[in-house]
């Protein structure tokens, strides 16, 4: 079993940063591709980026040049590092360890971007 906590979320103002942290318990993290998803009432949750235990990395469309994600394995942690934040990124944030079909899930950190 695999326990998910994220932090890091908050309220900023357009063109700022944030960065969002996921700590993960349990072994085999270093097995475990990883992601950061966000949703925002009345849509589907969707992926903002994705990266492999080698590294490798993805990202949605909408965040590209703007978020960066990076894992530490020896920490079990996942961190996403988001700059140039405008009001459509605000949403809650999860993270996923695994997979989004049956990986695991955090609660969420809600991430709000206005001025």
């Amino acid at each position: 079993q695999v326990q998910v906590v994220e932090s890091g979320g908050g309220l900023v103002q357009p063109g700022g940063s944030l960065r969002l942290s996921c700590a993960a318990s349990g072994r085999l993290f270093d097995a475990y591709a990883t992601g950061w998803y966000r949703q925002v009432p009345g849509k589907q949750r969707e992926l903002v980026a994705g990266i492999t235990p080698g590294g490798f990395t993805n990202y949605a469309e909408s965040v590209k040049g703007r978020f960066a994600i990076s894992r530490d394995n020896a920490k079990n942690m996942v961190y996403l590092q988001m700059n140039s934040l405008k009001p459509e990124d605000t949403a809650v944030y999860y993270c996923n360890v695994g997979s989004p079909l049956v990986g695991y899930w955090g609660q969420g950190t809600q991430v709000t971007v206005s001025s």
